[in-house]
């Protein structure tokens, strides 16, 4: 398994269990606001950035699983060759999308970080530039796995070409 899987796998598990944190912070906010008629300082922001980083923690890993949004309406149309094609095509394209997406969030990113800026007021004020940061850096790590799977493709490395395919047959991105 490549180390970028290995990689991505870490940053899925990191993602769930960051999720699975939010989950017991969610019921502390609805627990204080029934008991004491209070809600917990705070939570809303917290949960606001943490669900678009949790998101992007866990692209990577839907790229290389082949888990990522696909139709199979032109698949039944075409050969192998066809969906081959297709399927490079789409590699590129991933690849472009994503890293446009980190580009396009750096000059945020340094702005946030630059002047401290930061989400919420009162009790708890989340800073949004390590959201930022996620978006810069998991962008750039998706457009790398979409450009790996292209490589991957290219080569003919890939296990299963009908479906999304997961795996190399030389042991690179094993999933």
């Amino acid at each position: 398994m490549s180390g970028s899987v290995r990689l991505a796998k870490v940053l899925h598990i990191i993602s769930a269990l960051w999720a699975m944190s939010l989950a017991f912070l969610i019921f502390a906010d609805v627990s204080l606001r029934s008991v004491f008629s209070s809600p917990l300082p705070g939570t809303k922001e917290i949960i606001q950035n943490s669900v678009v980083a949790i998101t992007f923690l866990q692209i990577p890993l839907a790229i290389y699983s082949g888990a990522m949004l696909r139709t199979s309406a032109l698949d039944g149309m075409m050969g192998p060759a066809g969906r081959k094609i297709l399927r490079l095509c789409c590699w590129l394209m991933g690849a472009a999308v994503f890293a446009a997406l980190a580009s396009a969030s750096w000059e945020p990113f340094l702005t946030a970080l630059r002047i401290g800026e930061y989400e919420g007021e009162g009790a708890l004020r989340v800073p949004t530039w390590p959201v930022r940061g996620i978006l810069v850096v998991m962008g750039a790590f998706s457009a790398i796995a979409y450009a790996m799977m292209f490589v991957w493709d290219l080569r003919g490395q890939l296990v299963d070409d009908t479906t999304a395919p997961p795996a190399a047959t030389d042991g690179s991105p094993a999933l």
